[in-house]
């Protein structure tokens, strides 16, 4: 790799996490691991967290100071200590900190921090994936004006998949397809003629176990060549009571769609059970023996293996092809798994390592100022939500995770009257009106909020991108 070069420096950047969940954790327990990145100031609501995260790195707790107060907090800075915090005046007033890494997953909370910091000339690593799906392209912009980086992380499957796509193109393969696998994966048990899922406490809120017919076995088997749409119409069908995607991971697409030239397929995601083998035989066009009527798609999978073989571990993939046929051969007969007639092959990285991989963006933007994300953000598909059930006005709607609602990706629209809303401008908002179950949840159907950063944004992006 590059990295002995290009961070070639005899520094440490200094940044503040805000967020200490499964993944900003991760940021501030690897700092001492990592060659660039210090994370000597965290901040959370919940102070037990903030400062367990600092302790789970390893740091003495004579070491850590709490501090609201900014003033306090330069003092403890200067002195060397490792500060936690509830307030985000502290992390903006401390001039050495030169990256914020936005990781609440709210919405609201991550607009406000990301624009502050923006204005405070601090570079931002976007973890929260909910905001930038909604506004990632405006703050992008407000930060380029500014002069500063607005970045995707190393880590996450929408950054990576965004390093993986300009490296095919860069390198000039034809990217027929891109994607993502779920954290959750289908195991299957062929002795016992089981399919199962296990919980994760994340993605995945409980495990599943089906038993599958006979007559159903055989659709689980390595798909055929020329029967890809009827063994993944059939296995939707013998899946359909295991967990399926959530509207996290439609969140995540949402902003690959907008980084990169990939489109939601014309009739809609497969969202299939695919073995990694499987990849380039259905995740191609028709000509080639897949299932789509064009080329450049997005979808997801959900990886189905037995338990003893590898599985995607949440990663992201690309089936390419190479328009130059000796090239195509080299490509498909040099480690690449291919399709049946060598046509197309799949690249694909099987995890993402949250928290712990993403020094590289925090380095990239501090020591060289540049993004780890694409050449091109733009607000093109946006994530909306349908009633899952019958909604009452007066109701206050959830995150990606409040089952009262799924999610799909459609042009994204500007805020008018019967428009759709993307999903993230609705999370913790009251419902105006009833929403019966299978309406489109649109901006006439919720209560606007006062004094939102994230609204204001989004009007804002809306307006400079001419939705």
């Amino acid at each position: 790799m590059l990295y002995h070069h290009i961070f070639n420096k005899d520094q440490k950047v200094n940044a503040a996490v805000i967020g200490t969940g499964h993944f900003g954790k991760a940021v501030v327990t690897q700092q001492h691991y990592n060659n660039h990145v210090s994370v000597r100031v965290v901040m959370d609501k919940e102070l037990v967290s903030a400062k367990d995260a600092f302790i789970k790195a390893g740091i003495d707790e004579k070491n850590i100071k709490y501090s609201k107060d900014t003033e306090e907090a330069r003092s403890f800075f200067a002195e060397g200590y490792y500060i936690y915090t509830d307030n985000f005046d502290v992390i903006l007033d401390i001039e050495e900190i030169e990256v914020v890494c936005e990781g609440t997953g709210v919405p609201e909370a991550g607009a406000l921090h990301a624009k502050r910091a923006i204005e405070r000339g601090k570079h931002v690593a976007m973890i929260n994936k909910e905001t930038d799906s909604a506004i990632g392209p405006i703050l992008k912009k407000l930060a380029n004006d500014k002069g500063v980086v607005y970045t995707p992380v190393d880590g996450d499957q929408h950054g990576l998949l965004m390093g993986m796509y300009e490296w095919a193109k860069e390198i000039g393969l034809n990217v027929i397809s891109g994607g993502k696998a779920r954290d959750g994966e289908f195991i299957l048990d062929e002795d016992k003629q089981t399919l199962f899922i296990e919980e994760d406490g994340i993605t995945v809120h409980e495990s599943v176990e089906i038993k599958v017919e006979d007559k159903d076995m055989k659709y689980l088997k390595m798909i055929p060549e020329g029967k890809s749409r009827e063994y993944t119409e059939q296995r939707k069908r013998i899946m359909e009571n295991l967990p399926g995607a959530g509207a996290f991971d439609l969140c995540e697409l949402t902003i690959m769609v907008n980084a990169t030239h990939l489109n939601p397929p014309s009739d809609g995601l497969k969202k299939s059970g695919l073995r990694i083998t499987e990849l380039p035989v259905v995740y191609c066009h028709e000509d080639n023996g897949g299932v789509y009527k064009e080329e450049s798609v997005i979808d997801l999978i959900t990886c189905l293996r037995r338990s003893d073989e590898a599985g995607m571990g949440g990663g992201v993939f690309i089936v390419v092809k190479c328009d130059n046929a000796y090239s195509n051969y080299i490509l498909t007969t040099k480690g690449q798994i291919p399709n049946y007639d060598k046509s197309t092959a799949v690249i694909y990285r099987p995890y993402h390592l949250c928290g712990v991989e993403t020094s590289t963006s925090i380095a990239s933007a501090g020591l060289l100022e540049l993004d780890t994300g694409s050449l091109q953000y733009e607000p093109r598909f946006d994530l909306i939500k349908y009633a899952d059930r019958d909604i009452k006005a007066g109701e206050i709607l959830g995150n990606d995770h409040d089952y009262s609602m799924a999610a799909d990706i459609a042009p994204a629209k500007n805020m008018e009257s019967g428009n759709a809303m993307p999903a993230h401008l609705i999370t913790g908002n009251k419902a105006k009106v009833d929403i019966k179950k299978g309406e489109l949840i649109t901006y006439d159907k919720i209560e606007k909020p006062t004094n939102s950063v994230l609204w204001e944004l989004r009007e804002k992006q809306d307006q400079e991108f001419s939705i």
